[in-house]
């Protein structure tokens, strides 16, 4: 077994041994919207539930140099933001968002995503994706970094809306996986599918 001692490596090698081993991880593709009204996506694999009661999600987004990007800005400036769940039928355009786009110019729009309204919030969402989730931004802590220069913004949002395309969802709201075809983040530019499925029963 190696025995590596995280806090006498780079940040970069601490990034390439985190991202390297905790995998898959899912991938949220997220818009936010602009003060002057651009409509942002952007893709993020630090992302999770954190509970169901009521329905909370985390998605990590790394500063540049202590400096938010556009979708914590955005989120925290209105307080709203869509997460989608990344599928194979739209991968390639989620790829296209994650380019570095001045605030004017919209990540949606040089995708050739569509956008579609939000029923509970502002911001608009991405009709290709076959889950999005409407979220009120709940919280926002700066972490990691200094406390002048933070590392990222750990954005909480309270899910106040699902949108679930009825190819996934049966009348009981269980989704069928297979027919969501998500698509999961590996280190690098590596990705994965959903792969073969197998249970295991808890023990009680």
């Amino acid at each position: 077994m190696i025995r590596i001692d995280a806090e006498g490596i780079s940040e970069r090698d601490n990034y390439k041994l985190l991202t390297g081993t905790i995998i898959p991880r899912p991938i949220a593709l997220v818009t936010t919207l602009s003060e002057d009204g651009v409509l942002n996506a952007a893709p993020f694999s630090y992302f999770n539930i954190i509970t169901a009661d009521p329905p909370l999600i985390s998605v990590s987004v790394q500063r540049k140099k202590g400096i938010p990007k556009d979708t914590s800005r955005h989120a925290v400036a209105r307080g709203q933001f869509v997460v989608h769940i990344a599928d194979e039928a739209y991968v390639q355009q989620l790829n296209v968002t994650a380019a570095s786009l001045p605030p004017e110019e919209s990540e949606v729009a040089l995708a050739g995503l569509t956008a579609v309204s939000s029923e509970h919030i502002s911001v608009p969402g991405i009709a290709e994706a076959k889950v999005r989730m409407e979220c009120i931004l709940e919280q926002v802590i700066p972490l990691g970094g200094t406390a002048e220069a933070p590392a990222c913004d750990l954005l909480i949002g309270r899910v106040v809306s699902y949108h679930l395309d009825e190819s996934i969802c049966d009348e009981r709201n269980h989704i069928d996986a297979a027919a969501l075809q998500p698509v999961s983040r590996l280190a690098g530019a590596s990705y994965a599918k959903l792969g073969e499925l197998f249970e295991v029963e808890r023990p009680s």
